[in-house]
């Protein structure tokens, strides 16, 4: 065979991936559509990932979380989630977690941060075990697999085997198709517009869920704006696809005020302060995450709603479970992609999404819907909540992962 894990997908997930499983003894390709240039120096895409304590941890061991300078890294140090119009929040904090290492509940990055800081790891890792190679540019056509391999097709027409092929690109996965593994894809009929803007209040680097009748909001607390050195959040707007249009297709004033507006003024005087990008809000959650010689990793397996802050943190999760099967596997002389091996990944990271999967799905449900009943339930269960230590404890525990 040509290799023993080939990994489809070249973003943070799958690169992060093959860095985990570099020094193993084991010949790894990865195969990404985009060309080089752009895995090296990646374009900012508006998006802000929330990782937990446990997270970047984990970062840490796979050379990552250093290559992060100091000042892209945004501390959290709470959470609040407002309804409607109401000032009274639902506010966790780190203390809530009855952890005495962390001062924060987690840190915020860029997602091209984190894809450039993972890129070249990779590219160290390379250099010293010389069993990572990168296939930028390339599509994949085709997977198959039987007992005793599994072959990819490119688009170029090349051709490689390897013991066990990993699905690491996207929640709208193709490669997770080609292998005939069905997901439940719900799609929200809303669209996220994500950007920086700085305002006049500040954020005291506490995010913000507000649940709003007809809208939904976020703040993810930034550092200082670098060159005016004024508070700078990033924001997320949640509306249906049609209203997003007219929002984002507004100059930059008309969007400036508009978005104070439906801040209620709280954070006083907003100036955008980077590009706006649009997302369609759909999660995935795979019927399986294997099939023969074939696994799942990442958002092709678990493709979150972004209202929880989880979506790349069970990515790195699903990395952390499944090398642990892999490589544990090589070290007893085994069949990497035997399916004892992936069944043990597949049992482990379901247990771990699964319950958290299916509660965002309820809770966007909830606090999503408009009527008169609903509006009432919610406050309550919010007010209720704000009362109860163990479940504030509960969710501060989950935030930091």
């Amino acid at each position: 065979m040509n290799n023993d894990v080939i990994i489809v997908g070249g973003g943070p997930v799958g690169l992060c991936l093959a860095r985990a499983l570099s020094g193993h003894g084991m010949r790894i390709t990865v195969i990404e559509q985009q060309a080089t240039d752009a895995l090296a120096a990646p374009a900012f895409d508006g998006r802000e990932i929330a990782l937990t304590q446990k997270s970047v941890r984990l970062l840490r061991d796979l050379d990552v979380w250093e290559r992060i300078d100091a000042d892209a890294r945004s501390p959290m140090r709470a959470a609040k989630i407002f309804n409607g119009m109401s000032m009274h929040a639902l506010e966790i904090g780190a203390g809530n977690a009855r952890s005495g290492n962390h001062a924060e509940l987690g840190w915020l990055v860029a997602n091209h941060v984190i894809r450039r800081a993972a890129f070249e790891s990779v590219q160290a890792s390379i250099a010293t075990h010389r069993d990572i190679t990168l296939m930028a540019g390339e599509t994949v056509s085709a997977v198959t697999a039987n007992a005793e391999s599994a072959r990819v097709t490119l688009a170029s027409g090349a051709t490689l085997t390897a013991a066990l092929v990993i699905a690491a690109d996207s929640r709208f996965s193709p490669t997770r198709r080609m292998m005939g593994i069905a997901a439940d894809l719900h799609d929200f009929g809303k669209t996220m517009l994500v950007c920086r803007m700085t305002h006049d209040q500040p954020h005291r680097e506490a995010a913000w869920e507000w649940f709003g009748y007809g809208q939904t909001l976020a703040l993810l607390p930034m550092n200082a704006h670098a060159e005016s050195g004024a508070h700078q959040s990033s924001v997320v707007l949640t509306l249906s696809a049609h209203a997003m249009e007219a929002v984002a297709a507004m100059s930059e004033t008309a969007f400036n005020a508009h978005l104070e507006q439906r801040f209620a003024g709280r954070l006083g005087a907003m100036q955008l302060a980077s590009t706006r990008h649009c997302y369609p809000l759909v999660s995935v959650y795979a019927n399986r995450f294997m099939a023969t010689r074939f696994a799942t990793v990442g958002d092709a397996a678990v493709g979150m709603h972004p209202v929880t802050a989880h979506g790349f943190n069970f990515g790195l999760a699903s990395i952390e479970t499944l090398c642990e099967s892999v490589t544990h596997a090589r070290r007893a002389g085994g069949d990497i992609g035997a399916a004892a091996v992936l069944r043990s990944y597949e049992l482990r990271h379901q247990r771990a999404t699964r319950p958290l999967f299916l509660a965002t799905r309820f809770v966007t449900e909830i606090y999503t819907n408009g009527t008169l009943p609903a509006r009432l339930a919610r406050e309550v269960m919010l007010r209720a909540a704000s009362r109860l230590a163990p479940f504030r404890n509960a969710v501060a525990a989950s935030l930091m992962g």
